[in-house]
């Protein structure tokens, strides 16, 4: 058997850029509908994505990245995530994501009239996502 047998291709492309593109072992994301682990030979599907942890598993090699919104196909050889967000740790602003969070948490707290409470929680989880990332 192949080295390359139980691997499949990963391919995260935001608006702006291919974030990443390799063979990968297995890939774990947040779905809205719970958490996935994706291996070679799943089954074919379409995922739409909820703000969390993106886990790449390459050999023994282990990446997280803060993955906020988009929609995954995935593939028995590949997975292919169209993104909107998604940052390495090095690229979030730590002070910036704890500041959100606050916020958030305060307009959830407050529930002030207008307060659109959907936008509010997805705010939270994307900070949430976002410092858990650079932990």
């Amino acid at each position: 058997m192949a080295e390359n047998d139980n691997k499949l291709k990963l391919k995260i492309i935001t608006p702006d850029r291919i974030f990443y593109e390799d063979e990968v072992s297995m890939v774990e994301f947040n779905t809205v509908e719970g958490e996935v682990g994706i291996y070679k030979q799943h089954i074919p599907m379409t995922m739409i994505i909820a703000p969390g942890i993106l886990t790449i598993t390459r050999d023994d090699e282990v990446k997280e990245a803060a993955l906020h919104a988009g929609f995954a196909e995935v593939l028995q050889d590949r997975v292919t995530i169209l993104a909107e967000i998604i940052e390495w740790p090095a690229e979030i602003d730590l002070d910036r994501a704890q500041e959100a969070k606050e916020r958030a948490e305060s307009r959830i707290r407050d529930n002030a009239p207008g307060t659109d409470m959907k936008r509010a929680e997805l705010s939270l989880k994307r900070a949430v996502a976002r410092i858990n990332a650079v932990k």
